[in-house]
């Protein structure tokens, strides 16, 4: 139901493509979250070429986590959307930091950013109506 506020309309298919890309989006951060408390030899190298200690994976595991439950929640999608958004940039800018290929590390957040903002403005009416794309 279409409310007052300005926004438009998505249809069926848009809505259902938005949520497909937020859950392809959960679906890669929650076992990225949760294997940053496992620790396999892959994340100890990879915090060792960042220059990470990694007594930090765990913490940065909560805190995707955390942000990650909070995206997938509708009532706090927004929210987990903005610090989803900066914990992809302190990525970004790590993987600056060390040197690593433009296309395949350090903008690979930024792809994941996308979709993530593209999958909540497809399912979310609060959203469109913030940021109205016009034709």
């Amino acid at each position: 139901m279409p409310s007052d506020s300005g926004a438009v309309a998505v249809s069926k298919k848009g809505l259902w493509a938005g949520r497909i890309l937020s859950g392809l989006v959960v679906l890669f951060l929650i076992p990225d979250g949760i294997i940053k408390f496992i620790k396999p030899a892959p994340v100890v190298d990879a915090f060792a070429h960042l220059g990470l200690p990694l007594s930090s994976s765990v913490t940065l595991g909560i805190l995707l986590l955390t942000c990650t439950v909070l995206y997938a929640i509708p009532r706090t999608s927004v929210l987990g959307a903005i610090l989803l958004t900066a914990y992809l940039g302190g990525a970004v800018a790590t993987h600056l930091r060390v040197g690593d290929p433009l296309f395949s590390h350090v903008l690979f957040p930024t792809y994941l950013g996308v979709l993530l903002w593209l999958g909540l403005y497809l399912r979310e009416e609060r959203l469109r109506a913030l940021i109205p794309l016009r034709s």
